[in-house]
């Protein structure tokens, strides 16, 4: 017997599996991953101190708050993800700290659309560790035209982002 399903679907269904297998993850400890041949003077950019595979420091007591395995800080890649959980989402590493979202067209709103990247730009919580894109497109003469997007916008977005992100790591702490 064969499943036949289209793209949109398998890619949602794909989506949601990735999610659902997140749930039961733990943080990795500093000592699990000790494999002799990525440490000394031969560390490079990818194992190495300041890589996507270390924490930047050697003590969980110098306030890193990555709250998780990630590459980037969980609580700004939680954070990011519920805020921008409107829209569908297109793409998310986070490794690289990338969420990209496909266009989203308001219900009230027929003739605009958008589309948001969001950067996690480090492991710590901190105000400037997000940066978030957004694209605006109008429809003239029934195609869509790329169009200015408020400054104003994208500060109120990003400075939600920063507020879900200390709710979840007010919500950890208890």
């Amino acid at each position: 017997m064969r499943l036949h399903m289209s793209l949109p679907t398998a890619f949602a269904l794909a989506c949601m599996l990735a999610v659902a297998g997140c749930k039961g993850s733990r943080p990795v400890g500093e000592d699990e991953y000790n494999d002799p041949r990525y440490s000394g003077p031969g560390q490079g950019k990818v194992f190495g101190s300041g890589s996507i595979f270390s924490s930047g420091s050697s003590s969980k007591s110098s306030g890193d708050q990555n709250g998780g395995g990630l590459g980037v800080n969980a609580y700004l890649w939680r954070g990011a993800l519920d805020t921008l959980a409107f829209m569908p989402l297109a793409s998310a590493d986070p490794f690289g700290g990338v969420i990209i979202t496909d266009w989203y067209q308001p219900p009230a709103s027929t003739d605009e659309r958008f589309k948001a990247t969001a950067y996690i730009l480090g492991r710590q919580l901190r105000a400037d560790g997000v940066k978030v894109s957004l694209f605006r497109q109008v429809l003239q003469k029934g195609q869509w035209v790329d169009a200015p997007v408020s400054a104003s916008l994208t500060n109120e977005i990003e400075n939600k982002v920063l507020a879900r992100a200390r709710e979840l790591r007010a919500g950890s702490a208890t």
